[in-house]
């Protein structure tokens, strides 16, 4: 107002309530940045004063006489649009008080500059003329006072909006995490159970293998041998994971990571794989140059790899293809087949709940993979190949190379 519409205020303390709020702005910025999570005592604070600033500046600006004291209504909108009706009461109470005392007690505005009368305007029309002049300079306070309120207004409530959509979409993903997590542990619960009682089933069979390779002749009965040692790696195989899975010391072998490189660790993974599928086709390349970054190798993680490729090459006889490639701190691992596809009514249901379309089958696998991996951090995506099929796209987190 002083450098724009010529009209005299004062200007020291107006700069000096701007001052006082640009601090407390500044404190409440740096307290955000440690703890974004803010209390609704604490907003409704942060409105009451900015309720206190404009009483202060209107106290010297008019008061009630002000046009612009209509600016009470921008906290009112703001507090009744994120606050509990209760606090937006309190906050109304407030306002009107702070109205109802600049309505006695305020600094009026200064005199206006005489104003220049044309020559052709009698002298006994000249009060009326500076009325006019003083009714059109209220008029214009007022639309201006109008006009900016309504952007503010605008700006505020979308703004808001848009903050609290995203806070009930967070909320979602929060209900549905909980939700997960809470197949997951009952999933666990049956495991370790099914673990236990697995137990002597395995020993059982390990003692017949080992008796039958006694009975029979390592010369005569070769081929009998030879599938009695895949069948006996294979026990071995199940009690090893089940003891992972009852056992509390397995538990944190589970849980427990150990700093690797990337492409060293995909290379594990993929022979382990090679071990249990010796028959699958799979293309596995590198697409990224230079020297490896590393990541947290959890044995959870590398069973969450093995179901993915499972069920990649179980729908793709003919192979499967993993390309991988890493940024800075992040990897991205692609897993394509050329198997029948997804469903359309199964897709929106993956790794959201157990699901299966083999007879057999249990459903579990391609859940657990997409828990554990975002459990880790990362996030797993599955999308018709353009070449046919379905592409699996996995990313992981990476530990940043030191410079």
């Amino acid at each position: 107002s002083v450098y724009g519409l010529e009209i005299p205020l004062r200007e020291m303390p107006l700069w000096g309530i701007l001052t006082i709020v640009g601090v407390f702005n500044w404190i409440t910025w740096i307290r955000l940045t440690s703890c974004p999570v803010v209390s609704e005592i604490e907003l409704f604070f942060q409105i009451t004063v900015d309720v206190l600033a404009i009483t202060a500046i209107l106290y010297f600006t008019g008061g009630a006489t002000n046009p612009m004291a209509w600016f009470f209504l921008l906290p009112l909108i703001i507090a009744a649009t994120v606050l509990p009706q209760a606090y937006t009461w309190y906050l109304v109470i407030f306002a009107s008080a702070c109205y109802t005392v600049l309505m006695g007690y305020y600094q009026p505005l200064p005199e206006f500059q005489a104003v220049t009368l044309p020559s052709d305007v009698p002298l006994s029309s000249s009060h009326s003329y500076l009325e006019h002049h003083d009714i059109q300079l209220h008029v214009f306070g007022m639309w201006f006072g109008f006009v900016f309120s309504a952007v503010l207004v605008a700006y505020f409530v979308v703004e808001m909006a848009k903050t609290l959509r995203e806070r009930e979409r967070r909320l979602a993903e929060a209900r549905e995490q909980a939700l997960r997590n809470e197949r997951v542990i009952a999933l666990g619960t049956l495991a370790a159970g099914a673990a236990h009682e697995m137990g002597t089933p395995l020993g059982t069979m390990a003692i017949l293998v080992h008796e039958l390779e006694q009975e029979y002749d390592a010369t005569e009965f070769a081929n009998l041998r030879e599938k009695m040692q895949i069948l006996r790696n294979q026990i071995v195989r199940c009690k090893n994971a089940l003891s992972v899975m009852s056992a509390s010391a397995g538990e944190a072998r589970a849980e427990e990571g150990r700093l690797m490189p990337l492409t060293r660790y995909l290379d594990e993974v993929v022979e382990s794989w090679r071990q249990q599928k010796p028959d699958a086709v799979l293309d596995f390349q590198v697409k990224t140059r230079g020297s490896s970054p590393s990541l947290i190798a959890e044995l959870t993680l590398t069973q969450a790899m093995l179901n993915v490729l499972n069920n990649a090459a179980e729908v793709s006889p003919q192979g499967i293809t993993m390309d991988v490639r890493w940024t800075y701190d992040r990897a991205t691992i692609v897993i394509t087949d050329q198997g029948p596809g997804i469903a359309p009514n199964l897709s929106a249901h993956l790794g959201k709940t157990p699901i299966t379309t083999k007879e057999n089958g249990l459903g579990v696998g391609l859940f657990l993979a997409f828990s554990t991996i975002e459990r880790l951090g990362g996030a797993i995506s599955m999308s018709p190949s353009a070449k046919g099929g379905t592409q699996t796209t996995i990313h992981l987190p990476l530990i940043p190379r030191a410079p």
